[in-house]
C-alpha cells in the first residue's frame, strides 16, 4: 500500500500537538528528495502555526541541490524555552547517524518522529511513518499536506514534484502498480509544477568536468558475475581534478544498466585516504540493498549505497564477492 493510513495521520498530528517547536533534519549529502521532504515538512509545520528550523550537515554536492543550501542551517538555535517541548522530525532516513555527526550531536536529546521510505530503515520507536513501497519521501509529505490542508500552492507543488522526480528517476523506476504516484504527480502539476523545467533542474546545467569524470568511469569498467555486474571506480585524485563541482552519477547508472545482460552496477569512490563510498543500482529482482546492508549501508531494493572504511583495492573484491552470492 502506497498511501498513509488514518492511524498514521493521527500519530503525526498528535506529535505536532504535543510540541511547541520543531527541528527538521534529513540525511547528510542531501539529494532532491531529502531537500523537498525537509522543506515540504517545514511548510506543514508553519501551516500548523508552529515555528521550525531546517537543519542539514551538507555538503550540497549535486548541481540541482546547491540553490537550496541557503534555506538550511548547520547549527541548531532554540525556538522555545523548554527543550522538552521541541520535537525532532527526521525525513528520508531513519538512523540518527545518517544525519551527520555535527547534526546528530545537536538534536540527539529531542523526542523524534520519522518519515521515510527506505527499505532498510529501522526506526527506534513507533513514532514514524515508514513506507518502503512509497517511491519518495516527498510523496509521503504531499499526502500529509493534502490531508490536513488540501491543495498545495505553486511553490510547494514545484518543490514536491522536484523531490518525486529525483527519487523516481523522473518516473523511470515506477511500474504498473504506481497509478497513485502518477495521480499525485498530476495534482502537483495542476497546482503549478512544471515537469519540463523540473527535468531541466535535475538533469541540466552540469559542469563540463562531470562529463570528463564520466569518461574516466566508463573507461575503467570491469565485468563480473557472468556479465550481470558492471563495476567502476573514482580515485581521490579523480575527484580532486574533476569532481569538485559535482558529479552526474545518474547518467552513468543509466548508461551501464542499459547494457545487454547487465542486472546491477557498482560505482566505488575513494572519498578520503581511509574511506570509500559505494553506489549500487540494479534492475528487476536483484536486491542491492541486501549487499549494501551487509557492509553497513542501506537504501532501496534497486538503489542503495554505503560508506566504508578502507581503500579501493581492498573493498572492491569484497563487494564483488558478495554480489556473486546475490545476483
Amino acid at each position: 500500500m502506497l498511501n498513509i493510513r488514518d492511524a498514521q495521520f493521527k500519530l503525526f498530528s498528535d506529535f505536532i500537538s504535543a510540541h511547541d517547536a520543531f527541528v527538521i533534519a534529513g540525511h547528510k549529502e542531501p539529494d532532491g528528495d531529502c531537500i523537498a521532504s525537509s522543506l515540504g515538512l517545514a511548510y506543514i509545520i508553519k501551516k500548523f502555526g508552529k515555528p521550525c528550523q531546517v537543519l542539514s550537515a551538507g555538503p550540497f554536492k549535486r548541481t540541482e541541490t546547491k540553490k537550496y543550501e541557503k534555506l538550511f542551517s548547520s547549527e541548531y538555535k532554540p525556538l522555545c524555552t523548554n527543550p522538552e517541548k521541541t520535537g525532532l522530525l527526521i525525513v528520508d532516513c531513519s538512523e540518527m547517524f545518517r544525519l551527520g555527526e555535527t547534526i546528530e550531536k545537536q538534536v540527539s536529546g529531542f523526542k523524534s518522529f520519522i518519515i521515510d521510505h527506505h527499505k532498510t530503515a529501522a526506526p527506534a520507536s513507533e513514532l514514524c511513518i515508514l513506507n518502503p513501497k512509497a517511491p519518495a519521501t516527498a510523496f509521503l509529505i504531499q499526502q500529509l499536506y493534502e490531508h490536513f490542508f488540501g491543495e498545495p500552492d505553486k511553490e510547494l507543488a514545484e518543490l514536491l514534484f522536484f523531490g518525486l522526480g529525483t527519487d523516481t528517476g523522473f518516473f523511470r523506476f515506477l511500474d504498473s502498480g504506481s497509478s497513485d504516484v502518477f495521480y499525485a504527480a498530476g495534482r502537483l502539476v495542476k497546482a503549478g509544477a512544471d515537469p519540463r523545467s523540473t527535468y531541466e533542474d535535475i538533469n541540466g546545467s552540469k559542469p563540463l568536468t562531470t562529463r570528463k569524470l564520466l569518461a574516466i568511469a566508463l573507461d575503467r569498467i570491469s565485468v563480473h558475475c557472468g556479465g550481470k555486474l558492471l563495476v567502476t571506480y573514482e580515485t581521490a585524485e579523480d575527484t580532486k581534478k574533476y569532481g569538485k563541482d559535482g558529479r552526474d552519477t545518474d547518467i552513468l547508472y543509466q548508461i551501464l544498466l542499459a547494457t545487454e545482460n547487465v542486472r546491477a552496477v557498482a560505482v566505488f569512490r575513494q572519498e578520503s585516504e581511509h574511506n570509500c563510498t559505494v553506489g549500487f543500482r540494479s534492475k528487476g529482482n536483484v536486491d542491492v540493498s541486501a549487499v549494501a546492508a551487509r557492509f553497513g549501508g542501506g537504501g532501496h531494493k534497486n538503489a542503495s549505497g554505503l560508506s566504508i572504511q578502507g581503500v579501493l583495492d581492498e573493498i572492491i573484491p569484497k563487494i564483488i564477492k558478495e554480489f556473486e552470492k546475490n545476483i
